[in-house]
């Protein structure tokens, strides 16, 4: 037996490696990149949320929401255990401020945590969307009709232009 260590090629698929540690100093034109070559990764691997949850987290810094809500969701849809897919999905929604959407999200991703650092994510996020909660800041749910408001707004709108056109 020697004391070296062996290299071993891992056949299985790697993600591709992040390219800047702030998000804040990265051009729009490298991250329109990074954004087409994860694509490209999806598409040649459909079935992965460790891609599909980059590309999230990537349309997420390019500030798109709906691209990066669709990748998220792929990416809970495909693999229902993944921990950081489910993550990184209630964290959207987090910063979204669907406060309530976010701590559903939040609790199944604090259920899948498999050791006590991804526990602690979580926990710090349901934290602090409860504190939010707590406080107010929150997008508010429309559960009643316009229908009515509006009604009134254009019925007061035509009586005032008669008023105005009677003179």
């Amino acid at each position: 037996m020697t004391g070296e260590l062996a290299v071993t090629q891992n056949t299985a698929l790697r993600l591709p490696p992040v390219p800047w540690r702030d998000p804040h100093t990265v051009s729009p034109a490298q991250l329109a990149e990074y954004i087409a070559g994860l694509e490209r990764a999806c598409a040649e691997n459909p079935r992965c949320a460790d891609l599909r949850t980059c590309l999230g987290m990537a349309h997420a810094m390019n500030y798109d929401v709906y691209r990066s809500m669709d990748a998220l969701e792929y990416a809970v849809e495909v693999d229902p255990q993944h921990f950081f897919a489910q993550l990184k999905y209630s964290e959207l929604f987090y910063r979204l401020r669907a406060l309530v959407r976010a701590e559903q999200e939040t609790i199944k991703a604090m259920d899948l945590a498999g050791n006590a650092w991804e526990l602690s994510l979580a926990r710090k996020q349901l934290q602090e969307i409860r504190r939010l909660s707590r406080e107010g800041t929150q997008k508010p749910e429309w559960t009643k009709s316009l229908k009515s408001p509006a009604v009134v707004l254009v019925a007061m709108a035509i009586i005032l232009c008669l008023v105005v056109n009677w003179k």
